[in-house]
């Protein structure tokens, strides 16, 4: 096995934009693509291999080939043989809909399915760029389906002026939306489940609303007050900077000019490298060797050893692993 870059899987959503196309390097198009899917094993959108001489394989496909070679021990043990992440960019040019995801016990009760908790890396903010996160004071399920019904819910919403490099974690349970302006980058549980709150009364071509998910949303939410859900790292170069530690994943931030090894013996997990700036090369304990721009994903697969990042000149990447 060897570093694996996939294809990737773009959607045209209603509040989506223009940015990820040229944040990738991808050709222009006039799509409104609000997300792009780099690395999923979510039923129907299974991530394509797009290097090397695995290049057409899918992520189930390696997975039934490599197993714990390729996942880890632990994370096979925890998490079977689904591959248990899924790894997004946002480009939010409209604002995305009030929505909330159920905990593991709710979406395997009524989906079969893991819940989802998330986290979000802001890579790009135009100035005044805002998102929700968490309610600003505990409310009850009466005061919910009540703002919900006269479109006030966002009164009691937690709203926070973003900028890049801001960091939410945001466990199942917990309402959110993006705001108009921001671009981020979302490594989450893989799940395809949101209930959705409120959509703004926005309308598609044919002039129809999207559905929404009131009632289902209900049992999900946690009506609590919410702590100040956000992170502000400060890079420090060339060292690994904590960002999110649950148990679904472990999340850092790596900021590099100078060539630096990274020593993944001990994890027993696949790695994860999001690059949100810069290009780099990366060289792992095979020798085997991968050009990396802004914009790409890679998949380190958890029997590497040790991995060599090679900046030029210098590099910005999120690092995840279970």
């Amino acid at each position: 096995m060897y570093p694996f870059t996939f294809e990737p899987i773009l959607k045209e959503i209603i509040w989506g934009g223009t940015d990820i196309r040229p944040f990738k390097g991808l050709p222009a198009g006039s799509e409104k693509i609000g997300e792009s899917w780099e690395l999923s094993h979510v039923e129907g959108n299974y991530s394509t291999v797009a290097n090397g001489p695995l290049a057409g394989q899918t992520i189930d496909d390696l997975i039934r080939r490599y197993g714990s070679t390729l996942l880890g021990k632990k994370t096979v043990q925890q998490f079977g043989t689904t591959f248990p992440l899924l790894i997004k960019f946002i480009d939010a040019q409209d604002n995305l809909s009030v929505q909330v995801h159920p905990d593991d016990r709710l979406a395997q009760q009524r989906h079969h399915s893991p819940g989802k908790t998330e986290m979000w890396y802001v890579v790009n903010a135009t100035p005044g760029a805002t998102l929700y996160s968490g309610f600003s004071r505990p409310i009850d399920a009466d005061e919910y389906l009540r703002r919900v019904a006269d479109n006030s819910l966002t009164d009691v919403l937690q709203r926070y002026d973003v900028a890049p490099g801001d960091v939410f974690f945001l466990p199942a349970g917990r309402v959110h939306a993006i705001g108009a302006g921001c671009f981020v980058a979302e490594i989450q549980q893989t799940s395809n489940i949101t209930y959705r709150i409120y959509d703004y009364d926005r309308r598609d071509a044919e002039g129809n609303t999207r559905p929404l998910h009131v009632d289902l949303a209900r049992d999900a939410i946690d009506y609590t007050a919410s702590p100040d859900g956000r992170t502000t790292c400060t890079p420090i170069a060339n060292t690994s900077v904590p960002l999110v530690t649950c148990k679904y994943f472990t999340t850092s931030l790596l900021y590099a000019d100078k060539p630096i090894k990274r020593d993944l013996a001990a994890l027993d997990s696949f790695v994860i490298c999001i690059l949100t700036e810069g290009s780099a090369l990366i060289r792992d304990n095979d020798g085997h060797e991968l050009a990396l721009h802004c914009g790409q994903t890679v998949l380190i697969p958890a029997a590497t050893q040790h991995l060599q990042i090679i900046p030029s000149p210098h590099v910005t990447l999120l690092e995840t692993h279970v």
